[in-house]
């Protein structure tokens, strides 16, 4: 018998691994998917036993009505286009006051910030009046203006200056002191020092202020419209509370809450988005 008509011995072969998704990775995903549906709980649960509660009568339509009602109602003054009317009237009013607000307090907060003399002359006088609300200065500023449109901006605009202003504060005032020093020895002007220095490690809280601000303009847009105003969505409010028709108060109340955390959320966008472009930021 020759050497190759001789049987030769199996090996036995390893097993092939079936690559597989690590369970890390699966966390991983699984935790962000519950991070993304985590906000929507409660919300979904406040609508949920709001139904309940409707349907089973624990509470009078006459206090609170049905979703149906209020989704009714919402339905025909969209498509009356009364409810544009009014959202028109409230957006203009809170983005002209909120941009004379916060450029205001932009150029405030960056005199206080690059200054400690003006911060010394200015900010006890500033912590002092920011702590009257804005209803505490509709009676001085209506003597002044009356009861129109001018109202209505220069309450939004002192909502909005006030944190836009403190923030800017904070912001220029948390740039380390070493990169200031090294602008120094490079020989950078007073100007490029704060654009190229002071300005991008304070950006984070500029944006913060910003938020803060609009937040606080849109609070005030409300209220002074629930006081002094012949159109918008606090007088929409305030005029279905007159009549009793609290399915109208509700639709007005959905609408603001939508539209300032839409508002919200496109501010939150371009700051992570200004964040991300920072030098020295995470990629």
């Amino acid at each position: 018998m020759s050497a190759s008509s001789l049987p030769v011995p199996a090996v036995p072969m390893a097993p092939v691994a079936v690559p597989r998704k690590a369970p890390a990775v699966r966390k991983a995903a699984t935790a962000r998917s519950g991070g993304a549906l985590l906000p929507w709980l409660l919300p979904a649960a406040l609508l949920a036993l709001w139904f309940l509660g409707a349907a089973q009568g624990w509470i009078s339509p006459q206090v609170l009505p049905p979703p149906q009602f209020v989704w009714e109602t919402l339905r025909d003054l969209a498509t009356s286009g009364e409810l544009w009317l009014h959202v028109s009237a409230s957006l203009q009013r809170v983005l002209v006051g909120f941009a004379v607000g916060a450029l205001l307090g932009l150029v405030l907060g960056s005199a206080m910030g690059l200054s400690r003399s003006v911060e010394a002359y200015l900010l006890p006088t500033f912590n002092a009046l920011v702590q009257i609300p804005v209803l505490g200065w509709l009676p001085f500023v209506l003597l002044l203006v009356g009861i129109g449109e001018p109202l209505k901006y220069i309450l939004i605009a002192k909502a909005a200056l006030v944190p836009v202003a403190l923030n800017t504060l904070q912001g220029f005032r948390q740039t380390p002191q070493n990169l200031r020093e090294v602008g120094q020895v490079y020989g950078y002007s007073p100007r490029q020092q704060v654009l190229e220095i002071v300005l991008p490690h304070a950006l984070p809280t500029l944006f913060t202020g910003l938020r803060l601000g609009f937040t606080k303009a849109w609070l005030s847009l409300v209220v002074v419209e629930l006081v002094a105003s012949s159109e918008g969505l606090g007088y929409l409010i305030v005029y279905g509370r007159q009549l009793f028709q609290l399915d109208q108060v509700m639709a007005a109340v959905i609408v603001v809450g939508a539209i300032g955390y839409a508002i919200d959320r496109t501010l939150d966008w371009a700051e992570r988005r200004v964040a991300s472009g920072r030098p020295g930021a995470a990629r």
